[in-house]
C-alpha cells in the first residue's frame, strides 16, 4: 500500500497560510475545541533567498509544465500535481482523465483516495487527543479495547509502525468469510480477538511497515472521541481547515461528493472496490492537490495542535534502525536527512489504482503533491524535475529577504 519506490526521487524537491480561528463542537462531548492559531505572527517564518524573485517564479512554472506535459505524453503520467517553494503555489496542473471510459477530464479539484498518505491525518487525530488529555502516546492498546489479544504494545508504537503485528489486508483474506460483505475497522478487532493471527515481531524489537497499526489507531480515536473516525476527521480537521473536497471512503461515497478520480490498472482498466476499502486509518481519505495544499499550510501553524506536539510528528521514532539506514519514521511521515542540511518527511501512498505523493521539506516552506489514478510506473521518471526545482544557486543566495517582500510583489 505504501508507495516505496518513489521515497528517494524527490528528496530535493521542495506552503503557510493566513489563519482562521474557529471555534466548534464535538457532536457527543458538548465540548468545544479551540483551535490554537491566532493570527498571522502564529505563521512560522521562513527566510526567502534574494534569487527567488517573480521572474524566477514564472520561469519555473514554465519549465515544470513542459516537463508534466513531457511524463503525461512520453511516459504516461495521468494525474495531478502542485508544487510550493516559501509558501508560494509556483505551479499546478492535471494531465489525463478521472476516468478512461467516459474520457471526463481530471482538473485539481478531482479528488483521489490517498492510500497511505491518510495516515498522517490519522497521527493528527491521535496527537490532538493526546493533547486534550484524553489519551497518552504510552497508553497500552488494551486500556481502549479490553478484549485485543497481544500486550506490550503502546500507541506509540502504533504510530511508529514497531508494534509487529501482521498486516490485515493479509490475514483478513484467509478469516473474513464473505468478500461480499465490507470488511470494517471493528471486524479487524474481532479478527484479531478471535483468531489471534501470528505477529511478525515482538513489539519495539523491529520497525514494520503496519497498516493494521494504523487501523488500530482510528478504532482508538472513536473510543476515545465517542464519535466515528469518519465525523472526526471532518469535524476537527477538514472543515477548520476548509478542506472542502476531502473526505472518508464509504460505498456510497460517489453520490455524496464531487469529482472523483477512478482506479486503474496500469493497462487502464478500471479497478473495482473490494470488502478491504471500507477499512479506514491507514488508507480511505480522498482529497485533491488543492486540499492537501492547505493541509500542508496548516502544518506551519498551530491551528490543529501546538508546535511543539506537531514537532513529535516529524521526529524519528525508530529505537533499531538498519545497517546504513538512513530513513526514520515519525507519526505518519517518514523522514530523511538531506545532503545539505535540510530534512525532508514525505509519504507515499499505492492503493486498488492510485499511486500518491506528498513531499515537504520545511525549512524552506516548500512541497511536492502528485495524485495519479493510474500506477504505471511515470512516478519514476519524476527524479528529473529536481534540477528545476533546485537550480545552481547564484553566489547571492545568502543574502535573504523578509517573508512579507516576495508575498507583497504577487498580491
Amino acid at each position: 500500500m505504501d508507495f516505496l519506490r518513489v521515497k528517494s526521487l524527490f528528496l530535493r524537491c521542495l506552503a503557510a497560510s493566513a489563519f482562521c480561528v474557529f471555534l466548534f463542537s464535538c457532536q457527543k462531548s458538548g465540548k468545544a475545541h479551540k483551535l490554537w492559531g491566532s493570527d498571522e505572527d502564529d505563521k512560522e517564518p521562513v527566510a526567502i533567498p534574494a534569487y527567488f524573485t517573480e521572474d524566477s517564479v514564472k520561469r519555473l512554472a514554465v519549465k515544470l509544465d513542459s516537463v508534466f506535459k513531457h511524463f503525461h505524453k512520453r511516459r504516461g503520467f495521468n494525474g495531478t500535481v502542485l508544487v510550493t517553494k516559501y509558501d508560494k503555489v509556483i505551479y499546478k496542473g492535471a494531465f489525463g482523465f478521472a476516468d478512461f471510459f467516459r474520457k471526463d477530464t481530471l482538473t485539481t479539484q478531482t479528488a483521489f483516495q490517498l492510500a497511505s498518505v491518510s495516515k498522517q491525518f490519522t497521527a493528527m487525530a491521535i496527537m490532538m487527543l493526546q493533547e486534550e488529555e484524553k489519551l497518552s502516546y504510552e497508553d497500552s492498546v488494551q486500556q481502549y479495547i479490553p478484549n485485543f489479544p497481544y500486550h506490550g504494545i503502546t500507541i506509540r508504537q502504533l504510530l511508529t509502525h514497531q508494534s509487529g503485528l501482521s498486516n490485515y489486508t493479509y490475514f483478513s483474506d484467509k478469516l473474513w468469510p464473505d468478500r461480499n460483505k465490507n470488511l470494517t475497522n471493528e471486524d479487524v478487532l474481532n479478527l484479531m480477538a478471535q483468531h489471534r493471527p501470528k505477529p511478525y515481531y515482538q513489539p519495539n524489537t523491529h520497525f514494520d511497515y503496519s497498516n493494521t497499526g494504523y487501523s488500530l489507531l482510528a478504532s482508538i480515536v472513536e473510543k476515545v472521541s465517542e464519535q466515528p473516525f469518519a465525523e472526526f476527521l471532518r469535524e476537527r480537521i477538514f472543515e477548520p481547515l476548509e478542506m472542502k473536497h476531502t473526505f472518508t471512503y464509504s460505498p456510497d461515497v460517489a453520490t455524496l461528493t464531487g469529482p472523483i478520480a477512478t482506479g486503474h490498472t496500469r493497462f487502464r482498466q478500471k479497478r473495482t472496490t473490494d470488502y478491504l476499502d471500507t477499512v479506514l486509518g491507514d488508507k480511505g481519505i480522498y482529497s485533491t492537490v488543492e486540499d492537501l495544499y492547505k493541509w500542508d499550510q496548516a502544518l506551519y501553524t498551530q491551528k490543529l495542535v501546538k508546535r511543539e506536539t506537531l514537532e513529535e510528528a516529524f521526529t524519528g521514532g525508530i529505537l533499531k534502525k538498519k545497517k546504513n539506514q538512513t530513513e526514520d519514521y515519525g507519526f505518519g511521515w517518514r523522514i530523511r536527512s538531506l545532503e545539505n542540511g535540510d530534512t525532508a518527511v514525505y509519504h507515499g501512498g499505492l492503493w486498488h489504482g492510485f499511486s500518491t505523493y506528498l513531499l515537504r521539506n520545511p525549512k524552506e516552506h516548500s512541497a511536492l503533491i502528485i495524485l495519479s489514478n493510474l500506477p504505471n510506473g511515470s512516478f519514476s521518471y519524476l527524479q528529473d524535475i529536481r534540477q528545476f526545482l533546485y537550480p545552481a544557486q547564484p553566489d547571492s543566495a545568502a543574502t535573504q529577504k523578509p517573508q512579507g517582500t516576495l508575498a507583497r510583489a504577487h498580491q
